[in-house]
């Protein structure tokens, strides 16, 4: 098989079974309520429009990596459109850092529905100590190795998809549209607060760039990388446009509003009663666990990766610790760090702009430096770069109109990410020597 490595460990169905299981768990379960509490009576038609966004994403995403196939993912993407040096360490920092924000998104998802699976108090405290114990958990089982990851992801895709597709289906059956219930209150969205929903949404499809970072991995990759990220785009569109459906078929707009962070789980309560409930917190649970698992193990061999390329201080992917290697420990920490520090919502503000930042950097290096190896046509990639600035400034604008907090920690982590990289490669780094 060309293209595959003698450890290449990850079948095109494992690779496919790792996006959407990454996926799923940060987009129905974390991102649902999120994106209806900013969208309105408009978020399933918001997480199209997150698709279609995600779609012309990808086709740059799926000609990088048929053309460099790597376990370094988006970080060789980087390296070969801007050389070795600082853009690319800056950047491929701000893709390591916005990895580690989506694991701490889930991870906080996982206590809430966990806290109301079990009847405990939903507190700040108890939440976000919970997603502690699964990133300490998830450490565990990615110190086990890449087979085991694969494996536990086969599996559990299809209970999570299975699953949401019994839910949507027999939530749409009864469904009232609009749902009678009102409940709560809800304020009309602006065109800011769509775009905004828009940009958030688009979270939930980031996960196939672990499909990419793991590339070098993955059997044939100059074939099967480009084919599992878009079957995995696929499968989760269709899942969620029908889960939003669902949602809003049996909930009001305000109801949905007050349970933000477990909308699913509520919405099951008018078609299975307490049962139905308990039934979705429980698969709310899987999802997000293993979705942190299959994040885990794509993020901490990008922040390997920039170690072996000097981007970033030694952090050697052959030196082990007793209890796992140092890339995969420093990444656990700081994804506990985040996920104490903040909430849901400011979490996915922030994994939003360094996305939609990162991803404007990549095709447009794509555009002028890349397009000739990989053969992408310029019109798409220039569609993309558009489309991601309009993203960009309407969740600025939407969020410095509601939670100036959001920005002032966006602009901190900027220059915490940017200039920590470009003083480091200035100063320390050999590779910066050929910027």
């Amino acid at each position: 098989m060309s293209g595959q490595g003698d450890n290449a460990a990850i079948s095109l169905s494992g690779a496919i079974s790792m996006g959407t299981g990454v996926m799923i768990g940060a987009g129905v379960f974390a991102l649902m309520g999120q994106v209806a509490d900013t969208a309105g009576a408009w978020f399933p038609l918001a997480f199209l429009a997150a698709a279609l966004v995600a779609s012309v994403t990808a086709y740059s995403y799926v000609k990088l990596s048929n053309h460099y196939p790597s376990a370094g993912g988006i970080g060789r993407f980087l390296t070969e459109a801007y050389g070795v040096g600082s853009v690319a360490a800056i950047f491929t920092m701000a893709m390591w850092a916005s990895m580690v924000l989506n694991e701490s998104l889930v991870a906080r998802t996982f206590g809430t529905y966990f806290t109301k699976l079990v009847g405990a108090p939903d507190d700040t405290i108890i939440v976000a100590g919970l997603g502690v114990v699964l990133l300490i958990a998830s450490f565990a089982v990615n110190a086990a190795g890449s087979r085991v990851v694969n494996e536990l992801e086969r599996a559990m895709a299809v209970v999570k998809i299975g699953g949401l597709v019994v839910f949507a289906a027999a939530c749409l059956w009864v469904a009232d549209f609009p749902a009678s219930a009102t409940g709560g209150s809800v304020t009309s969205p602006t065109i800011d607060s769509l775009i905004a929903a828009v940009a958030i949404g688009l979270l939930a499809f980031k996960g196939f760039t672990t499909i990419t970072n793991t590339g070098g991995e993955i059997e044939d990759p100059h074939r099967n990388v480009g084919r599992a990220i878009i079957a995995s785009i696929a499968i989760v569109t269709v899942v969620y446009v029908a889960v939003a459906l669902a949602v809003r078929g049996n909930l009001g707009l305000g109801e949905i509003a007050a349970a933000r962070d477990y909308s699913l789980a509520r919405a099951a309560e008018p078609v299975f009663g307490s049962a139905g409930f308990k039934l979705v917190a429980g698969l709310a649970v899987i999802a997000t666990v293993t979705s942190v698992i299959a994040s885990m193990y794509s993020t901490s061999r990008m922040l390997g990766m920039m170690s072996s390329m000097d981007e970033v201080p030694e952090v050697t992917v052959g030196k082990s610790l007793p209890f796992g290697a140092p890339p995969l420990l420093l990444t656990t920490a700081v994804a506990i760090v985040l996920t104490v520090a903040f909430d849901l919502t400011r979490i996915a503000a922030l994994g939003a702009f360094a996305y939609l930042a990162l991803d404007g950097v990549i095709h447009w290096g794509h555009l002028r430096h890349l397009r000739g190896e990989t053969g992408a046509r310029a019109g798409l990639l220039v569609t993309a770069i558009v489309v991601d600035v309009a993203l960009f400034l309407g969740l600025f604008v939407y969020r410095l109109r509601t939670d100036p907090v959001v920005i002032g920690a966006f602009v901190a982590f900027a220059v915490l990410v940017g200039g920590g990289e470009a003083l480091y490669m200035r100063r320390f780094s050999d590779a910066g020597s050929s910027t």
